[in-house]
């Protein structure tokens, strides 16, 4: 990766040459594969399934046993409490980006809680109110171009297939809480369904390899 100039996973590589693979069209593009790799939800689809999917993800965080939160995840060195957290802070990210005209960094998906959020419910609040922010943002955005593109810290992507990354990069991160909940022998009380991820890009896989 250092080889390479990489900053960040994921990449896709060809000898010494590659590309982030945040954005399916990016990887097809360089793969010179014949896919058509256009989100295949429409922006109103995914903005309505989100608001469900972070609604979920509050219910679910609020389920969480303080005692585990300073537990590791699978294969990665992130605590349950951050990955909660983490799961919020993709929307605000997207929202900061988008209500001040800033460029999406790295540095603004994986910032840290706070130091006031230390227990389920306090990530459970920080949700609620990124989830109030993003409804707010869809009402006075709904009929945005959403085919213009947008500066994130992998280059330029259209706002359509950011909304989409920003959907399915919370989806997958939820689907780990769930999984999380089970292992700290609590029953998720509004698990996701098959209607919830579907039409999404998401593996079968909820943890990274070792």
């Amino acid at each position: 990766m250092r080889e390479l100039g990489a900053r960040t996973v994921p990449v896709v590589s060809r000898g010494k040459n590659f590309v982030f693979a945040q954005v399916i069209r990016d990887v097809v593009e360089f793969l010179e594969l014949k896919e058509n790799s256009a989100p295949e939800l429409s922006p109103k689809v995914l903005a309505k399934r989100y608001e469900k999917i972070l609604e979920k993800a509050i219910q679910l965080t609020r389920q969480m046993p303080d005692s585990r939160l300073q537990d590791e995840l699978p294969n990665r060195r992130r605590s349950w409490l951050v990955l909660m957290h983490h799961v919020f802070q993709i929307p605000k990210a997207f929202l900061d980006m988008e209500l001040n005209d800033e460029t999406l960094t790295y540095e603004a998906m994986v910032a840290p809680p706070p130091r006031n959020l230390t227990s389920s419910a306090d990530i459970a609040e920080f949700g609620k109110g990124v989830r109030v922010r993003f409804k707010n943002w869809w009402k006075d955005s709904e009929f945005k171009d959403f085919s213009e593109d947008v500066p994130t810290y992998f280059g330029l992507t259209t706002r359509h297939e950011m909304l989409e990354r920003t959907v399915w990069h919370s989806t997958q991160h939820v689907r780990q809480v769930c999984a999380l909940l089970e292992e700290a022998g609590v029953i998720p009380e509004v698990p996701l369904t098959v209607k919830d991820i579907q039409g999404l890009p998401l593996t079968n896989a909820i943890w990274d390899e070792a």
